[in-house]
């Protein structure tokens, strides 16, 4: 078939396989990704309606947020230092055992008569620790599977993993919560983590860089005078964390759901937004054809604003889930263009180290933005707190985009570390020996 059939627009916007196809171990990470990430969408459902029930506080359910927090920030950097320096494929296997124990603490919490809150509070606090020791390895991981001019489509891959998972995840969470209980929410994401164990142990061996420094506060030191001197990778966490701590609604997600006199929506309220983010990944093949990353990243972030302000203003449950949807897509297309401006441009003895300042912009943005989103709507009402944080979530990433040029700048083809990165990538396919034809 030509290129210039109808069909060719429709193969432009799916997916690119590439990576899927070229290498077995993204294909095997991939999977237990997706695997491990629908359980933990049911507890991510299920651990907010737990507190809800337990406390009946707004306050309550955004300072799980707080106790997620100072983990991230700590475990993130040290973390990142010490996927330099270790065996990527061990610290994961390793972090996500670690997992797999929490979710069976959190099962056994809530088949006690009486269960208890402070439990769902240190649990969060110690899951939160083991993601930000896992995450910046995970990140690391993929640069060295995955070719260079291939990441950008694997940073699409991940998405549709992550999308798909948060799409099923949360519609059960809601049906299986509100009809079997929540002892199966957490027994079902205990034994997605065990799976995911078994899958990951089979990924090859990934050790350190010879030029990776070791895990002292001196090497976390070096990541960060690195990350200072990268305007333009300063920018995507800046964004992005705006876009989180302002705009990010989930802590009141529950009470909405009340609001509107919908409890049966909260499911469809939590998946909207992976759901969103699905159409963006299922259509994803435009990304590997966009080269000014930088000026995606904060468009995409306003996008996120405007959905936000009109989800918290709308009446009709329908239209709420809606926006919430659209504003899914626009943080994915926020979330692949990072990626890509993150993977084509950080060195190899670096990624783990800058994989765990990345952690603190897409992940502790969100933990702050919880406990905003509680904290306000305490103090206003749900309907605001969701409206008011997307109206200053616009406000903020309009001045950031105004005050970062080099991120807006940014072109892939032509800036000088992107390049440096694909000279080295090259170098590096060269000198690996030949496999004999069988």
């Amino acid at each position: 078939m030509s290129d210039d059939t109808p069909a060719s627009p429709l193969r432009a916007l799916l997916p690119d396989l590439a990576p899927w196809r070229t290498s077995a171990d993204f294909r095997r990470l991939w999977v237990a990704g997706l695997v491990t990430g629908f359980g933990s969408f049911l507890t991510f459902v299920a651990l907010p309606v737990q507190m809800k029930e337990l406390t009946g506080s707004t306050a309550a359910v955004g300072a799980i947020g707080a106790a997620e927090l100072i983990p991230l920030i700590v475990f993130g950097l040290y973390g990142g230092a010490l996927a330099d320096a270790l065996d990527k494929r061990k610290l994961i296997v390793t972090t996500e055992a670690g997992q797999g124990v929490l979710s069976a603490a959190l099962l056994l919490n809530a088949v006690l008569p009486h269960p208890a809150v402070w439990p769902l509070y240190v649990i969060a606090a110690l899951s939160a620790a083991l993601s930000a020791v896992q995450r910046p390895a995970m990140d690391a991981l993929t640069p060295r599977i995955v070719a260079h001019e291939h990441l950008t489509a694997a940073a699409a891959l991940n998405s549709l993993r992550w999308t798909v998972g948060g799409v099923a995840g949360p519609a059960l969470a809601g049906v299986v919560v509100a009809y079997a209980g929540l002892g199966w929410a957490y027994a079902v994401d205990l034994v997605t983590f065990a799976v995911s164990v078994v899958m990951i142990a089979r990924i090859a061996a990934s050790p350190a860089s010879h030029e990776a420094a070791k895990p002292p506060l001196r090497s976390i030191a070096e990541g960060a005078r690195y990350a200072w001197s990268r305007k333009e990778l300063l920018g995507t966490y800046a964004i992005d964390l705006a876009a989180m701590f302002f705009a990010m609604p989930l802590a009141v997600l529950p009470f909405l759901a009340d609001d509107l006199d919908a409890a049966w929506s909260l499911g469809l309220m939590y998946a909207a937004l992976p759901a969103g983010a699905l159409v963006v990944s299922l259509t994803s093949g435009w990304t590997s054809r966009i080269h000014r990353h930088g000026r995606m990243v904060a468009l995409a972030a306003v996008c996120w604003g405007f959905a936000m302000v009109g989800a918290g203003l709308v009446h009709n449950v329908w239209l709420v889930l809606f926006f919430l949807a659209l504003a899914g897509s626009c943080d994915m297309v926020s979330g692949i263009f990072r990626a890509a401006i993150w993977n084509q441009t950080i060195p190899d003895e670096l990624r783990g180290r800058l994989a765990g300042i990345e952690l603190l912009s897409y992940s502790v943005g969100p933990q702050l933005g919880q406990v905003r989103s509680g904290g306000m709507a305490a103090w206003t009402t749900v309907r605001t707190s969701v409206w008011a944080g997307g109206a200053l979530c616009v406000a903020a990433v309009g001045l950031l985009a105004v005050g970062l040029p080099k991120l807006m700048r940014y072109d892939e083809r032509t800036n000088e570390h992107a390049r440096r990165m694909r000279a080295a990538r090259a170098a590096s396919v060269a000198q690996e020996p030949s496999v004999p034809a069988a």
